[in-house]
């Protein structure tokens, strides 16, 4: 419509309204009712009105700021005041995307949502509602109720061993903590200040002062705050520095040899309790594996358990599956295997249980062990003939490792090696079901040794055999009683086996037996006459402790002279490994020397952490090829501490050099301390220091160039005895330079110094 015409129309209505105001009045009529008047049109015009517009009612706006807050078995749920709203709609999904269901009706900005279920995540929409009707739903909020955190208890096992102006505290890792608050105080009892808060659980204090005693707690700090303090534990720090020592260790750097991988070995890895870690060698032997038959994997059990066949070994019917599923696990734990291969001639043939010994051996129950096949193999034997192949035994285990060189110089994952049987001169005990009551001769046993290795060695030349895996001293010293030897003659069983391999191997064109194998489980006694491998205990008296801690010398040390038979027999020390160099020096040289048992007892004690060490570091001093620690309890959780001196000692994968460096002690008896350089990290110096006295031995280690730091590691008894699995506790550290070293030794302990 144009403008003037919108006028006209605007002035018609005034027009007309004003008409109506007046009455309505016409000529000729002054008392027409409304009625009678002519009334304006009311198609399309609002009804009259009393002047003011009628009220505006409009939708609240959307909910703002919802947030979710979650708490147990609740949500916690507020928003921004919608203008206008009389009230809130909560709604409650499964999801972000919905759908929404009601949950509560609500004046007020806020819901609290109960009885949720914890961990389980719940969505969150808010709308306003008022007479006009209801606003859009807000965005959606996500919230995930949960339990509270448990309260947590106090840290355990705090231990404090006191240095040199240092202190250095280890307790038990509490689960769920995220840091702890070291607490010190120099009055028992307190007043505690915090003095740190590591998130490892240990720490070492070296803002004290030499001859003042301190008091600590350790408190645990997690999510809800902090627990209570752990139980106090106190420590003197003592100088070191300054003061004369009482021991001196000369090095001699220019004498030093490569130090076998393989020292560090056990049996029987992945039954061990709490075993240590980085272990580099297993080994699959012991009485079972005498009669182990690989087509089928039964063995007997010996006199160990009623002369026994049995699935005891593996229940599987694949062939060679128990020495073929230790090596895959062995691989994968980056240790080498060492195979039994069975020589004394007989293998079980079923796993029907115990064996008649009355008439020994019943053949009905075994099958014959015949060294080379001289046909085929086959990855399936037959199971019904009457014979087990040897030749076909190490075949069958390549194939299963089949391309990875594991029998030869250069494998592509770990070395296997074979040992020839096991402990040959008990077997008319230990296995009298086969052997029968007359023991093998030596002059059989030597024989039966050339069979095997000559069988063995036609398929993998490049093999490494051990042997004869001798059960003990007597063993080697006179075939269980068959020779007449003398202590300082050349008529020993090693006389007579050194010669013999070697003939033979000239004659084969390859060394038959590479490493010379016995057992050593200590005659040595305290003063009662208990041997130490029955010293088990938590507690042992004095002269107990040092019965243990001093057993590892007669390995080498030609001036010491434990209390056992042996020595009686020999009328001095026993020397047993520089007699053994001496004789493979003189009749088969290039023999290497191996021990795949031993054990010196102590393992529940710190004596046997300090026995074991000192173990260590004389196989590596001593240039033993491999080593393998026969467990004789379920946890010997001490023994098994010695390892952890050499291997990943500071929890950061950090090892005993490769390379032993020649070292002397003033006082062998006290201390005795291995040093070791890493060919992979020049400067690196590793020591391993050994206290097996009863009282701290301040210590100089002399000769070697050091320059860094030296970081210091302990186990004690104190240490230990907070501990569920002894390890060593980190003991501070130490500027170094020069070539010497002066560390204070805590009585009967083992001291890790990583210097670089």
């Amino acid at each position: 419509m144009l403008d003037h015409q919108k006028n006209h129309v605007a002035i018609a209505i005034l027009a007309l309204a004003l008409f109506a105001t007046l009455g309505g009045c016409s000529s000729g009529s002054t008392n027409a009712t409304a009625s009678d008047a002519t009334a304006p049109p009311t198609t399309g015009q609002p009804p009259p009105t009393t002047g003011q517009p009628p009220p505006t009612v409009s939708i609240p706006t959307v909910p703002a700021n919802l947030s979710a807050t979650p708490g147990n078995t609740q949500v916690n749920l507020t928003w921004s005041q919608s203008s206008g709203a009389a009230s809130y709609h909560v709604k409650r999904a499964m999801t972000a995307s919905g759908p929404y269901a009601m949950s509560a009706t609500v004046a007020s900005t806020s819901y609290t949502d109960a009885s949720l279920a914890n961990g389980t995540r719940y969505y969150y929409v808010v709308s306003a509602v008022d007479s006009a009707g209801e606003s859009a739903n807000s965005s959606p909020v996500m919230a995930q109720p949960a339990a509270p955190p448990a309260v947590l208890a106090a840290p355990a096992g705090l231990a404090a061993m006191a240095g040199n102006a240092q202190v250095s505290l280890q307790w038990n890792a509490s689960s769920g903590a995220t840091s702890y608050h070291v607490k010190r105080a120099t009055a028992s009892g307190g007043t505690y200040t915090q003095i740190a808060a590591p998130t490892a659980a240990s720490y070492v204090d070296s803002g004290v002062a030499n001859g003042t005693a301190y008091y600590y707690v350790v408190s645990a700090v997690y999510s809800a705050g902090e627990s209570a303090n752990s139980a106090q534990v106190s420590a003197t720090p003592v100088a070191a520095t300054g003061s004369v020592p009482a021991v001196t260790v000369t090095v001699t750097p220019a004498t030093h040899h490569a130090i076998s991988p393989y020292i560090y070995g056990v049996n029987l890895a992945s039954s061990l309790t709490n075993g240590p870690p980085s272990l580099t060698f297993d080994r699959a032997g012991g009485n079972r594996w005498t009669a182990y038959n690989w087509e089928t994997n039964a063995s007997n059990a010996g006199n160990d358990y009623l002369y026994e066949n049995d699935a005891f070994l593996s229940s599987s019917t694949a062939p060679a599956e128990a020495a073929t599923t230790m090596i895959s696990a062995d691989q994968n734990d980056g240790m080498a295997s060492l195979v039994t291969f069975q020589m004394q001639g007989l293998a079980a043939a079923d796993e029907s249980g115990p064996v008649s010994i009355a008439i020994p051996p019943d053949l009905s129950r075994f099958k014959k062990v015949v060294f080379e096949k001289g046909s085929a193999f086959t990855a399936t034997p037959s199971t019904s003939d009457g014979n087990v192949y040897m030749d076909e035994f190490i075949w069958a285990i390549d194939q299963k490792f089949g391309g990875q060189n594991i029998f030869g110089t250069t494998p592509a994952t770990q070395h296997v090696f074979a040992q020839l049987d096991n402990e040959p001169e008990l077997w008319s005990t230990t296995h009298l079901e086969i052997q029968g009551a007359g023991a093998i001769t030596s002059d059989a046993y030597i024989t039966k040794t050339i069979g095997l290795a000559t069988a063995l060695k036609k398929q993998f030349p490049n093999l490494v055999i051990f042997g004869p895996a001798h059960y003990g001293f007597y063993g080697l010293y006179a075939w269980g009683g068959e020779l007449s030897p003398t202590p300082s003659g050349n008529n020993w069983f090693p006389d007579k086996y050194l010669p013999a391999i070697k003939s033979a191997s000239a004659t084969f064109g390859k060394p038959l037996v590479d490493v010379y194998d016995f057992h050593w489980y200590p005659e040595a006694t305290d003063s009662a006459g208990n041997r130490i491998t029955g010293l088990n205990g938590a507690s042992l008296s004095a002269d107990q402790v040092q019965a243990i801690v001093q057993s590892p010398r007669s390995l080498w040390d030609n001036t010491y002279q434990e209390k056992s038979w042996i020595t009686q027999a020999l009328g001095g020390p026993i020397y047993i490994l520089g007699r053994l160099q001496a004789k493979i020096a003189a009749e088969n040289p290039g023999m290497k020397l191996s021990i795949t048992e031993y054990n010196n007892g102590g393992a529940q004690h710190i004596a046997g952490t300090i026995a074991q060490a000192d173990n260590l570091g004389v196989f590596g001093a001593q240039s033993l090829f491999a080593a393998n620690m026969w467990p004789l309890q379920a946890n010997e959780t001490y023994l098994l501490a010695g390892f952890r001196a050499y291997r990943n000692f500071d929890g950061a994968n950090h090892n005993f050099g490769d390379t032993s460096i020649a070292a002397a002690s003033s006082n062998v008896g006290n201390v005795a301390v291995y040093v070791s350089t890493d060919s992979t990290r020049p400067g690196r110096v590793v020591m391993v220091a050994i206290n097996r006295s009863t009282s701290a031995q301040v210590t100089a280690v002399n000769g070697q160039p050091l320059t860094g730091t030296a970081h210091l590691f302990q186990m004690s008894a104190t240490s230990a005895q907070a501990q569920a699995v002894v390890q060593p506790v980190a003991a501070g550290s130490q500027a170094v330079s020069g070539s010497s070293l002066t560390v204070s030794l805590p009585a009967l302990s083992v001291t890790t110094i990583d210097i670089y």
